[in-house]
């Protein structure tokens, strides 16, 4: 399965699955990344962290740690 941190820059994909468990699922629900969101990727940094999106009209610096526990179709 993909996730968010296998998706190209420009790319919009719909957030499927939210793996990891604890306080770290609950950030990233937080966060406003929840099951059925739509993710656009505005930029990935250099070294490729962290991942820039665009969610619910607001912008969010992602871990790529944080990415790679997102899953995205």
């Amino acid at each position: 399965m993909k996730t968010l941190k296998d998706v190209p820059v420009g790319q919009t994909v719909k957030v499927v699955k939210l793996n990891g468990e604890g306080p770290v699922k609950r950030r990233i629900m937080d966060m406003g990344i929840t099951k059925g969101v739509s993710v656009y990727v505005r930029k990935v940094a250099p070294l490729g962290d962290p991942v820039e999106v665009t969610v619910r009209g607001y912008e969010l610096s992602v871990r790529k740690a944080d990415a790679e526990m997102i899953a995205v179709e």
